[in-house]
């Protein structure tokens, strides 16, 4: 029975606030990971005020944590006190007085009261309200005694490092409490007589001696309305209660306020807090009537088994609006024993795994509850019982408890949307083959699910997982019947683009134009493109050097062979650093194409013999700079391929394709062999060296699936690669040998050796 995440706090509050203010805030916004786990929107039919205690991963649903606590009251405050004014003090000012730093200014109208004499603050609001009025006058003096009451509430404290022998400041002066009980015995008008009630209850919470706040509410109590403030002082009564382990009792006085008000839902929720088992049949053996037991299960249901909740209140008092509430987080619940992988297992298995994740008693009294039309919204159970019906593998009653639901439900957006992506997933259930008859049955809701919705989404509404399980399941039907196109339409495999076959089936799908419905859908949803196809070809065939089918294809890749590199993908220099080459300056921005062109030129240069050297040299940097070691990696990244600034990050084909340096180091060693002159020598020497570190590097760890963190120093920094041996010992004399030097310790540091 014991919560652990309040086992150290001291949960009571003030009027606005807890009595522990915490500075916790909420790291959460709107439980997003819930909506993607979930069919089941809470918020279609239940009342705002429960939406907080929805089943969530946090402490509170959509908030995280209560951070409300000195603003909760602030709106329906100066609403009451505006009536009460009746507009002597205009909105701004009122708003300045009762939710702003006024209390400088209410001492210092106090004291022009009390004395009779004008001070700089008197002359200031003189200007504005009337301070003579009687009514304004009242305000400001029980204004000034509940801003006092409000340096003890609002004290605050580093909730990180509370210590729970630090003692808070409380009011010692009891005369004082007194003087407020006076006032609200003597106070002959209503509205301010319930707020001085309210105050004194306040006062004496935060007094050392508490007690007599039981006291006097327990005197008062029949005489004072029942309304917020009402309420309120209950919650102080509560937390009283608390301070001197009265358990049962102070429990007992939360569930009132949880059910009688709305408000208080959160904080009252928050404060519940049975230590053991005889506190809660206590608690419930205080409970005088069908309602008060209802409000306590519907609060105990918040910590534990909401099942039994539900049960022992639709026993009691089947149209408590509670009831609702803990069945959103009943079904929630269920949802979330589902196994939701669905690879590599049949329809028939996933659908298995779904029946019998499902609680039957809960089945069962959700059907119970929904036939018996008790509750105040029948069509919620209906579409909860219908649901699932639907994972029990009951499609036909899930059928009829969706068409029951809808006779009877208020028409809202989320509403019809909340039925509608229910009855898809029925409707897609019941398919275990497709073909052409089943896909009518489906086809307007998944252009519903997949198309309309993401362009106007309806607020609150959940309907990414049913996004996703539909797409996973369609893909395990095409996978049953060995469509594997679409299969892969519906769940991308990132390695499906890897096999040639597969690629060219794809191509032939999507570039055909007689495709049915359900192709149509599945095409306009898929992530990869013609496009990507034609652009992962290009890519492909410019790594095998086959640089005519390279070009041919980045032609068809629409608007990816006009993206332009960021640096120049024919640089070749010293150090490897793409950034450096991305901010240098460039006379030309090359695009795909025109990188590929004009690799196709150089190399038909090189073919005629024409300026081998430099020709050479430019293939070899060109190739280089593709690889993940260069300055245009752009060039390999895309919807297939993959992203990512190291080499693991991309699959094993992929990887090995961009940490592959031979090509480049080819052209380099042919510039090398048609090299004119030392220097000429010397750098196609150096270049030669860096796709063999590049190599070594390759075969130590990438080709390994090393990650950075695997790497561990084994002293083989100075490796004397075949390059630097020619470099040290032919070309020592040449002025790019010392350029190295100077841009390169790796070198530097071996010459030195």
């Amino acid at each position: 029975m014991k919560k652990t995440f309040l086992k150290k706090l001291l949960i009571v509050f003030s009027a606005l606030t807890l009595l522990v203010y915490g500075t916790i805030y909420a790291c959460s916004d709107g439980d997003w990971g819930w909506s993607f786990d979930s069919n089941f929107t809470p918020e279609t039919f239940v009342d705002k005020s429960y939406s907080p205690l929805f089943l969530s991963s946090d402490v509170f649903y959509g908030i995280g944590f209560d951070t409300e606590h000195l603003t909760r009251f602030n709106s329906e405050n100066i609403k009451d006190w505006s009536a009460y004014l009746e507009n002597r003090i205009n909105e701004k000012d009122l708003n300045f007085f009762l939710t702003d730093s006024s209390s400088a200014d209410v001492a210092d109208l106090f004291m022009y009261y009390k004395k009779g004499k004008a001070n700089k603050t008197s002359e200031k609001w003189n200007k504005k309200i009337k301070l003579d009025d009687s009514k304004t006058k009242d305000f400001l003096f029980f204004l000034n005694d509940a801003q006092i009451v409000e340096t003890y509430s609002t004290q605050r404290f580093d909730s990180w490092g509370y210590d729970e022998t630090v003692k808070k400041q409380v009011i010692s002066d009891l005369k004082w409490i007194k003087s407020l009980e006076q006032k609200y015995n003597e106070t002959k008008d209503p509205f301010l007589k319930n707020r001085y009630w309210f105050l004194t209850v306040k006062a004496n919470f935060y007094s050392d001696k508490p007690a007599n706040g039981i006291t006097f509410f327990n005197q008062t109590e029949k005489a004072a309305p029942k309304n917020t403030l009402y309420y309120r002082a209950l919650a102080y009564l509560a937390g009283i209660e608390y301070r001197q382990k009265n358990y049962a009792k102070s429990n007992f006085l939360y569930s009132k306020v949880f059910d009688k008000c709305p408000t208080m839902r959160v904080v009252s929720a928050y404060c519940f807090h049975p230590q053991e088992e005889k506190d809660w049949k206590q608690s419930l053996g205080m409970a005088k009537t069908d309602e008060e037991k209802a409000a306590l299960w519907a609060i105990h249901g918040y910590y534990n088994d909401e099942e039994k909740a539900i049960a022992e209140i639709y026993k009691l008092q089947p149209k408590s609006p509670h009831i609702d509430y803990l069945l959103t987080r009943l079904i929630n619940n269920q949802e979330n024993k589902i196994d939701r992988s669905f690879k590599d297992k049949t329809v028939l298995e996933n659908k298995k795994r779904a029946k019998d994740s499902i609680r039957k008693t809960a089945i069962n009294l959700v059907a119970k509850i929904a036939e018996s039309n008790k509750t105040v919204q029948p069509y919620l159970w209906n579409v909860a019982a219908g649901y699932l019906e639907t994972l029990n593998g009951n499609f036909k009653q899930a059928d009829k408890n969706f068409n029951e639901a809808e006779n009877k439900m208020p028409k809202t957006p989320l509403a019809v949307s909340q039925v509608r992506v229910l009855r898809l997933v029925n409707n897609l259930s019941k398919i275990d083959q497709l073909n052409p008859e089943n896909e009518k049955t489906i086809l307007a809701d998944l252009s519903w699910l997949y198309l309309e919705l993401p362009k106007k989404p309806i607020d609150d509404f959940r309907y990414e997982n049913a996004t996703a399980w539909s797409q996973n399941y369609l893909a395990s039907l095409y996978r049953s019947q060995k469509n594997t196109v679409m299969t892969e339409i519906f769940n991308h495999e990132s390695g499906y683009y890897d096999n040639e076959k597969q690629l060219l089936e794809m191509k032939a799908f999507l570039s055909k134009t007689n495709k049915t419905e359900i192709e149509k859908i599945g095409a306009s949803i898929y992530s990869i493109q013609l496009a990507d196809i034609n652009y992962f070809q290009a890519v492909k065939a410019t790594f095998q050097n086959k640089i005519p089918e390279a070009i041919a294809f980045m032609k068809q890749s629409d608007k990816l062979q006009n993206t332009v590199f960021y640096g120049n993908p024919f640089l070749g220099n010293i150090k490897d650093c793409h950034d450096c080459d991305h901010q240098a300056p460039q006379k030309k921005k090359y695009t795909m194409l025109d990188f590929l062109t004009i690799i196709q030129k150089l190399q038909e240069n090189v073919a005629k013999q024409t300026d081998v050297y430099n020709n050479s040299i430019l293939l070899g940097n060109a190739f280089y700079n593709i690889t993940h070691f260069g300055n245009a990696r752009l060039f390999h990244e895309g919807n297939i391929a993959g992203y990512g600034s190291s080499p693991d990050y991309f699959r094993d084909p992929i990887r090995d394709m961009i940490i592959n340096c031979s090509l480049a180091k080819a052209y380099y060693q042919k510039a090398s062999a048609s090299a004119k002159n030392n220097e000429q020598k010397a750098k196609t020497q150096y270049m030669i060296a860096k796709c063999e570190r590049n190599e070594y590097y390759n075969k130590k760890y990438y080709s390994l699936n090393l990650s950075t963190w695997d790497i561990q120093d084994d002293q083989t920094n100075f490796i004397a690669w075949q390059g630097f041996k020619s470099l040290k010992t032919n070309y020592s004399k040449t002025k790019y040998y010392n350029e190295i030097i100077n841009e390169c310790g790796y070198f530097k540091t071996y010459v030195q050796k």
